[in-house]
């Protein structure tokens, strides 16, 4: 396992112990535990039902703090980590997508069919997807919301005539049943537009003639807006914020809702690596880069002994850093960074040190990818 040298003996140990090459990934075990708590104290606050999405860490042992900490269940955002999710032992999965792989359909009807207290819902958006949920169906149904999607946005429905011409054809379908609504506000710009799409979202629902409906947002920016706007929506509200777990000190940090509300949410994840180079005055290379480290929406944050520097860019192995002036780094040295985007941060380990505040290990976490 990358960074780590025996597996079976770093519980117990330091980070700078021996243990460990360089460049390692750590995940701070107070912030994990912080913020689950914090989403699912928010989540029952506000009437929310909480399926965390687990794209961002494909973890079991995080998948089961979500599921102690009151989850519903999990999200999925492709077939294969709906399938691992099973692997996991979560009873309740959500594909917050549409479905078109048989191997997949067949495996999911093949669980629905084996275990009568597992539950499996998947978003559809046309007749075409409502015609192969049916034709992979087994005994019991396939479960779908409608997803009504925006201008400019990712999938779903563009009107809320063709999200209910797709609602009538699920119920029309043998093999599936319709449950519900999705949409997806996170890629909105502003509270103004997050709440225009919500109120759209909830005239859908009303227009549904389902028993007991289900409505299901979420990413990690606006579910104070969420909580607010849905509070008197008939429906089952299902939140799939999944980014929260960990947050960052990038991406998120400066785009949480807790910019906006009380409370906070905590950094979890640093990685450590050693400099390597200085070539010239006010420039460093450090040991790790693309394959170690998210760079999408945002490069890597300075701390420590680099705080005040800059990111100038990160290659396959290397990161290029601008030093603030008399920095004392010097090759050898050991720094830290915090990361943005924690959702392409987790697939880049299969192990995970987790850490206390001395950096002590005092477990593993690892991922599924």
């Amino acid at each position: 396992m990358k960074g780590i040298i025996d597996p079976g003996r770093v519980v117990g140990e330091s980070l700078f112990g021996g243990a460990f090459t360089f460049p390692v990934m750590v995940a701070h075990r107070d912030a994990l535990r912080h913020n689950i708590a914090t989403l699912a104290a928010f989540a029952r606050e506000h009437g929310l039902t909480l399926v965390p999405h687990a794209k961002t860490t494909m973890s079991p042992e995080i998948v089961r703090a979500q599921l102690d900490a009151g989850a519903w269940g999990l999200t999925a955002a492709t077939p294969s980590q709906a399938l691992t999710l099973c692997e996991f032992g979560v009873p309740r999965v959500l594909l917050a997508n549409q479905i078109f792989d048989p191997a997949a359909l067949d495996a999911l009807a093949a669980r629905l069919a084996g275990d009568p207290s597992f539950e499996f819902l998947c978003f559809v958006d046309s007749a075409a997807g409502v015609e192969t949920l049916a034709r992979h169906a087994g005994p019991r149904p396939f479960r779908v919301l409608a997803e009504l999607g925006h201008e400019g946005g990712r999938a779903g429905c563009r009107t809320l005539e063709e999200l209910l011409e797709v609602a009538a054809a699920a119920q029309a379908a043998p093999g599936v049943e319709l449950a519900g609504v999705a949409g997806y506000e996170g890629s909105l710009t502003s509270a103004a537009e997050v709440r225009r799409y919500l109120h759209r979202l909830m005239e859908a629902v009303e227009h549904l003639r389902v028993r007991n409906p289900i409505l299901s947002v979420g990413g990690s920016q606006w579910f104070d807006v969420i909580g607010r706007e849905l509070a008197a929506c008939q429906a089952t509200i299902m939140l799939r914020s999944g980014a929260y777990v960990s947050h960052d000190d990038g991406y998120y940090r400066e785009r949480t809702p807790y910019t906006r509300i009380e409370g906070e949410l905590r950094p979890a994840l640093e990685i450590w690596a050693h400099v390597l180079s200085v070539p010239e005055p006010g420039l460093a290379v450090v040991g790790f880069g693309k394959r170690d480290a998210p760079f999408d929406e945002g490069l890597p944050v300075p701390r420590g002994a680099v705080e005040g520097a800059t990111v100038l860019k990160v290659q396959d192995q290397h990161a290029v850093l601008r030093l603030a002036p008399d920095s004392p780094v010097r090759p050898g040295d050991l720094v830290s960074f915090g990361i943005s985007h924690p959702c392409t941060a987790f697939d880049k380990w299969r192990a995970m040190p987790v850490v206390d505040d001395d950096y002590t290990v005092v477990d593993l976490i690892t991922t599924c990818f």
